[in-house]
């Protein structure tokens, strides 16, 4: 406890993105093709203009076509149940990350974190 905020945060970030990684690994899709499959099928946008900026989003879009998941612009019924299967083990990742917290701490956290974003932007 004796650590900066500055530190905690930058340690759960990496612990996030290299736990989330392996997640996403072992669902055989990238960070990129998930938010892109995700941003496909909970909004509706395009992934390349709501993941702009992204890198690799392009990519991501060429590995849901080339798996039969998206045709065109559109999610086909494969790539609907894709996103069923992945969003469950995501939805488990962040119960897990947030283990033991309440919902009031979660909120508080997120509310302290954007705020003191917004201060330094």
């Amino acid at each position: 406890m004796n650590k900066p905020i500055g530190y905690w945060a930058k340690r759960l970030d990496t612990l996030l993105d290299e736990a989330m990684d392996r997640e996403l690994a072992a669902q055989g899709v990238s960070r990129r093709e998930w938010q892109a499959l995700n941003t496909l099928a909970t909004t509706g946008d395009d992934p390349v203009t709501a993941l702009a900026p992204f890198a690799g989003v392009d990519d991501a879009m060429a590995g849901l076509t080339a798996r039969g998941w998206l045709a065109g612009a559109e999610l086909t019924p494969a790539g609907r149940a894709a996103h069923e299967a992945i969003s469950d083990r995501v939805r488990a990742f962040r119960w897990k990350a947030a283990e033991g917290l309440t919902p009031e701490e979660y909120a508080t956290t997120v509310d302290v974190l954007r705020r003191m974003a917004a201060n330094l932007a």
